[in-house]
Formats: C-alpha cells, structure tokens, sequence
C-alpha cells in the first residue's frame, strides 16, 4: 500500500471514530450539552482536527444519521436483489432492520430516537432521493409486491408500510433500551413480532 492509499485510509479511519464519538455522546448526554471539544477529549484530538472533517456539530448530527440511513439501505438492497417470495423477502428486510439497530445501537438511537434540535433541517430527509425515504421505500416496494402477489390483502401501500415500520420500531427501540428486561428470548420476540405484523396484514 503507497503513502496516498495509506493517507486515504486513514482519514477514513478517523473521520468515522469521529462520527462514532459524536453519535455515543449525542445519545447519552443530549445533543444540547455536546461540544465539539468533548468530541476531540473521547477521540483524545484537538477541536482543531474535528473542524477539518466537519464544520460544526449539526453537521455531525446529520452525517450520523445520513450514514445509518446508507448503511441500512445497503443492508435492505441486498435482501430485495435476491430472488424469494415476496413475502419472505418482506420479513426478511423486517428481521434485518431490527438487526441492524441492535447491531449499532448509538447510532439508530441518534437517527430514530432522538429529537431534532432546533434550526435542524428535517425536510430534506423526506424529499424522496434521501437515504431515509430509499430506506422506507424498502417497505413501499415490498408491500406492493406482496399485495400483487396475493401475498397480503389488498390495503393502502403507505398506510402498510408505515404500520410495519411503527412495529419493528417499535421493538428495536425496546430491545435497546431495555436490554436487561427478561425477555422469553430476544429472538424468539423479534421472530413473533415480524410473524404477528406480517400475518396481520395477511388476514
């Protein structure tokens, strides 16, 4: 590897300890009580770096969530490009949104769990060339295939998808915040709540 690609990697590197850093404080302390300078103490940089990287911390709060949005779209991508039943594939996308919250916990609570702060500009996450909306289209898509393949009963495609998304929320939001409840199983619960959402809306 040259002296560029190593430089490259590097930047990389540090540009996503930044993000972890940002997103682990913004969730345990409050977006509000967030400087950039205690970004640069948890990374053990001076405020200076960070400011090459990102211009302030709102900027941060929205490259967290921009990369989660990226992350799971990939994620739910792969799930649609391979050939299933529709129905199947529609769980499985379900089961892998769940995953994928658990597996970066910081980061889905930054981008589903936390309030935007004030001045921050949320509409650009609805327009529909957003990650967000790729990652919600996920859910559009495959409602829409099942209902055209006698999968699910015919229903509002939006109203579907946003009462599926409301419960897979619903439950990765639970499993991350309360880690210690005795569940029966965490995955005999997901697997229930995926089953139950989706036989719902087949009936």
């Amino acid at each position: 590897m040259g002296v560029k690609e190593r430089r490259a990697r590097q930047k990389k590197f540090l540009r996503q300890e930044i993000l972890d850093a940002a997103s682990e404080l913004f969730v345990r302390d409050g977006f509000e009580n967030v400087s950039m300078r205690r970004i640069a103490d948890k990374i053990e940089y001076s405020p200076t770096t960070i400011y090459l990287y990102f211009k302030d911390k709102a900027e941060l709060l929205e490259k967290v969530c921009q990369e989660t949005f990226e992350r799971l779209v990939l994620r739910l991508t792969k799930i649609m490009e391979q050939p299933a039943d529709p129905l199947e594939k529609l769980k499985r996308g379900l089961l892998a949104y769940i995953e994928f919250g658990l597996e970066y916990p910081d980061h889905y609570r930054a981008t589903f769990m936390m309030p935007f702060p004030e001045g921050f500009d949320k509409e650009k996450y609805h327009q529909p060339d957003s990650p967000g909306m790729q990652a919600f289209a996920f859910l559009t898509r495959g409602v829409s295939e099942c209902i055209a393949g006698g999968k699910l009963k015919a229903m509002n495609v939006e109203l579907g998808a946003q009462t599926l998304w409301a419960g897979v929320h619903g439950i990765t939001s639970l499993l991350i915040t309360h880690d210690r409840f005795p569940w029966v199983g965490k995955k005999q619960v997901i697997h229930s709540m995926v089953d139950t959402l989706v036989s719902g809306m087949a009936g």
